[in-house]
């Protein structure tokens, strides 16, 4: 149902609930709300264009929202209607919570998160599909874990999709997470080497942080323990092409006097969204699950990496996109969740995300943009699955970070519409 309907910034915006089952294995069980904001050029002609689905990274992060008409939105609008999903338990889709979640216990907890992944992210897509255009096809754009979703969406439902276009999402289709974290952690390894050889002073800087906090009990604005490891967690803005020069920036005036600044404190929990976006940090590792269980992959592979325990050497390294079972303890608000994400982490029976067969007799023009250096999805383990998908257009490039979509839409968007005519 359309909520509401206003133009600006040369910009006309429908706003869209559907209600949806929570579990579509039980379609007359619970139900939730997924909220979509549609997004076309303020003129007569966009009510005849195809519409273009936005499936945002993550998991657990709301759509972006069009304060201006800019960007890879204002491309796509040439061509597109867009919409703007909030996938569900994010945005103004039913929120996942801890205060939404309240009074639940651990189980029921689990039992409600397990139905918040991209295979569920896909069926909504095709509830609204159904709703909005009935049996005609759309097309789709996935960014980062919304590439997931996308090829999730092809391989099960690809007669619903006219195109499809990824970026910096490939996901890896057979991969186990340890796999995967051991090459996450050498790449982050090289983007901190990278980010201390940029910013000469940064790791010096670092250092003396990470002492202070050592040796000192550091609380945030919240109340939250600053420990020396969720300090290391700002490396996770490494893989952005804006993320080094934030972070070094941020260090640089830590400290006020002998003590932490305010500031400081302040930004770092603006950074770090692990809290207020819980569906990331409890299900990150289950976007990878499949017929598997995780058991915290991450936390167990750093073991086989001590250059990322403090002092390692004399030296100092930000982690990147790892969650940790510890987060559930010093992060105030994710400690209700911790029972839950435990038994998450212990499930052995995830469904299977990807359809190899179907995918290697694909019929749908898709294209793909492929990040050389992206921190956070694997260039080769994208190749490997672009290697099963028959007719995909790959355009891989190192000119751009992980965000490319974001930091330069336009061109990103130009190049991956030339590849399909």
């Amino acid at each position: 149902m359309i909520r509401s309907n206003y133009t600006y910034s040369g910009m006309s915006i429908s706003e869209h609930d559907f209600i949806v089952p929570l579990n579509y294995n039980d379609p007359d069980g619970e139900k939730i709300s997924v909220f979509v904001r549609e997004v076309s050029m303020d003129r007569s002609s966009a009510k005849d264009l195809p519409f273009l689905v936005f499936f945002q990274g993550g998991p657990g992060h709301e759509s972006p929202r069009p304060i201006t008409n800019s960007g890879w939105i204002k491309r796509a609008t040439q061509d597109y209607r867009v919409l703007l999903l909030d996938q569900r338990g994010t945005g103004r889709s039913s929120p996942v919570t801890f205060q939404t979640m309240k009074g639940m216990s651990g189980q029921r907890m689990a039992e409600w998160l397990q139905q918040f992944r991209a295979d569920n992210i896909v069926r909504d897509a095709e509830t609204i599909r159904q709703a909005l255009i009935g049996t005609e096809k759309w097309s789709i754009l996935g960014q980062s874990f919304g590439g997931f979703c996308a090829t999730h969406y092809l391989s099960f439902y690809p007669g619903s999709l006219e195109t499809v276009f990824i970026t910096g999402g490939l996901p890896p289709y057979k991969a186990h997470p340890d796999d995967i974290y051991r090459r996450t952690y050498k790449r982050v390894e090289e983007k901190n080497k990278l980010f201390y050889n940029t910013f000469p002073d940064a790791h010096d800087h670092a250092q003396r942080i990470a002492e202070h906090l050592s040796k000192h009990n550091v609380q945030l604005p919240n109340g939250d323990t600053l420990m020396v490891e969720r300090f290391q967690q700002l490396g996770l803005q490494l893989g952005f092409s804006d993320g080094m020069a934030t972070l070094n920036f941020l260090l640089e005036s830590a400290f006020a006097g002998q003590e932490l600044s305010y500031s400081f404190l302040k930004s770092i929990m603006s950074l770090q969204g692990f809290d207020t976006n819980p569906i990331f940090t409890i299900l990150h590792e289950a976007c990878y699950a499949q017929e598997f269980a995780t058991n915290w992959s991450a936390s167990r592979i750093r073991k086989e990496f001590p250059q990322f325990e403090v002092g390692y050497e004399d030296n100092f390294y930000f982690t990147g996109e790892m969650l940790y079972p510890w987060m559930l303890d010093d992060f105030q608000t994710l400690k209700p969740l911790k029972n839950a994400a435990n038994l998450l982490a212990e499930k052995n029976d995830w469904p299977i995300l990807y359809d190899e067969k179907i995918l290697s007799v694909n019929k749908v023009p898709i294209a793909a943009a492929v990040y050389t250096n992206d921190m956070y999805v694997d260039r080769d383990y994208s190749i490997e699955t672009a290697e099963i998908i028959r007719g995909i257009e790959i355009w891989e490039t190192s000119e751009y970070e992980h965000n490319g979509l974001r930091s330069d839409g336009k061109n990103v968007l130009d190049l991956l519409f030339s590849r399909i005519s």
